[in-house]
């Protein structure tokens, strides 16, 4: 009996492990976990003859080559405000076709995906999940023909990428970095192009300087009108190589080439700013560097929303009219965390102005931040809520100034000058209602009025005068205040130190300046009605 039994457990025994040896184990491996087997590295596929098809099944994979990680985008310009889409790699040959985004993870590449296992059923590709929609085209000017050499008129290239850009909406145009390209004056222009633009720059953009190209003289070089949501930043330059015009105006010029001056000769007297944008709704300026424009650098005429950050612009201290920012019937303006120096206002605020608030800015060299010149030909002006605060001022011409012509109409009001310091500066502060620019102006009755200036600390060293405060007769300068004011005088060679002036001027002292001045006559003007001029603006 139990021979019998020990029998039937031999034969259950052989008859167990002949059907283990038909079973397909799925590449288990005996002691270990299970996991699947990724995709066999490339060092790996040359010592096994680079994965020749009909290798073991065992190997996931090695039938496909291994997919190349794509390119990982540059870090965003600046501090990444406004940043729209990062620098990618041109789009397909057609620009309007949409680029679908790898899926990445935390360093830029894209994750491979595990092969799914399988028991014997083949290789199967494995499931890509469904791409997300892609924030907006980029347009590269490079795909459009840009050659970006320095030499050749990329013009049409930079056009051509706008169109694109402008008919798709929400997406960029691409100025790439290591390049120089040569653009003569362009417009990028609405009312039909659709909102949220980006305009990246990246490389270096330069003004022609043949007199050809400028024909009878042009009020700018790039300008973008009549745009919604338009942003231009990046890392790159604009370079207006405006040394055509200042030498050309330069009387003290005693080059000796006389090829040299004729070329400049034949360059228009009408100068052009570099960067213009007019008629447009929020516009962010970011990050970008301005050179050596032959007359203003960035304008914002006409607009509203306006963002200026991390922006750099320089020119020399004497080339003529070259401001550093200009603005003109533009309201919501904030300008900030900016380097300027140039040959006239670091900002110029002119008529139609109102809501400015500029801050944590350096001016030098160039003429100071400036209100004005106001009311020329007998116009009316008006400019109103202007903040300027935490700015440094470098040898300057003057430090925060309100400049008016006589003949004028209008109002300037409620404007404050707080935490100003100023090095060197010829006049910190000014108000000077018989503004002229030339030889000689005409006496006239009528003027801006001016109301409601506060300057709030107010400190550093000045080499001509401290305040100079020269007001109408007919309209005198009412509600200027004075805090923390402490300017002290530096003795430069040829430079005549004076006393502070007031004229027609009245206000408060809040504290005692250095040096004293006594000559502010406190109160308010005896029959100033300041709502006649309210009813102008």
């Amino acid at each position: 009996m139990k021979l019998r039994v020990k029998g039937l457990g031999l034969l259950l025994l052989l008859v167990l492990l002949a059907l283990c040896s038909t079973i397909d184990v799925c590449d288990a491996r005996r002691g270990k976990h299970w996991r699947p087997r990724s995709s066999p590295s490339s060092s790996l596929l040359r010592k096994k003859g680079k994965g020749k098809k009909g290798s073991s099944n065992r190997q996931h994979g090695s039938n496909r080559p291994s997919p190349k990680p794509p390119l990982s985008p540059p870090p965003s310009p600046g501090n990444g405000k406004g940043y729209q889409s990062p620098y990618q790699p041109s789009p397909s040959p057609s620009p309007n076709a949409p680029v679908s985004p790898s899926p990445v993870n935390g360093s830029g590449h894209a994750s491979p995906k595990s092969p799914t296992p399988n028991c014997g059923k083949g290789n199967q590709p494995s499931s890509r999940p469904t791409p997300t929609s892609p924030q907006g085209a980029v347009f590269n000017v490079v795909d459009f023909g840009a050659k970006g050499d320095g030499v050749s008129d990329d013009t049409k290239a930079f056009e051509a990428a706008w169109a694109a850009a402008c008919k798709q909406g929400a997406s960029t145009v691409v100025v790439p970095s290591e390049l120089e390209f040569l653009v003569g004056p362009i417009s990028f222009s609405g009312p039909y192009c659709k909102p949220n633009i980006l305009f990246q720059l990246d490389g270096t953009i330069v003004a022609p300087t043949s007199a050809k190209a400028w024909g009878s003289g042009l009020l700018q070089w790039i300008e973008f009108t009549k745009l919604n949501g338009v942003s231009i930043q990046g890392n790159g330059i604009i370079n207006g190589r405006g040394q055509q015009w200042w030498t050309y105006s330069d009387t003290d010029d005693d080059k000796d080439d006389d090829t040299y001056d004729v070329e400049f000769e034949r360059m228009p007297q009408v100068k052009p700013t570099a960067l213009r944008f007019y008629g447009s709704f929020n516009v962010v300026v970011a990050g970008i560097t301005i050179v050596n424009s032959s007359q203003c650098h960035l304008k914002f005429d006409s607009c509203q929303g306006v963002m200026v950050h991390d922006v750099t612009i320089s020119s020399p201290e004497n080339s003529l009219n070259t401001d550093g920012i200009h603005l003109q019937n533009s309201k919501d303006v904030s300008i900030h965390h900016t380097n300027l120096a140039c040959g006239d206002d670091c900002v110029s605020i002119q008529t139609g102005c109102s809501n400015i608030n500029i801050h944590n800015v350096n001016c030098g060299p160039g003429h100071g931040i400036s209100i004005g010149g106001l009311g020329r030909d007998n116009t009316k002006a008006c400019v109103s809520n202007v903040t300027v605060r935490d700015v440094n001022m470098f040898r300057t011409m003057t430090g925060v100034r309100i400049k008016t012509w006589q003949g004028g109409l209008g109002l300037v009001q409620d404007v404050r000058f707080s935490n100003i310091q100023v090095s060197e500066v010829q006049t910190p502060i000014i108000i000077d209602q018989f503004y002229c620019d030339k030889r000689t102006c005409s006496n006239q009755t009528s003027a801006v009025a001016i109301s409601g200036v506060q300057y709030e600390n107010i400190r550093g060293t000045f080499t001509i005068k401290p305040v100079h405060f020269a007001c109408s007769d007919s309209s005198p300068c009412s509600g200027i205040t004075l805090t923390g004011v402490q300017l002290r005088p530096v003795q430069i060679p040829h430079y005549r130190l004076n006393d502070p002036f007031c004229w027609q001027a009245f206000g408060e002292l809040y504290t005692p300046t250095v040096p004293p001045i006594a000559c502010l006559h406190l109160g308010k003007p005896a029959g100033n009605n300041l709502q006649s001029y309210h009813d102008l603006c």
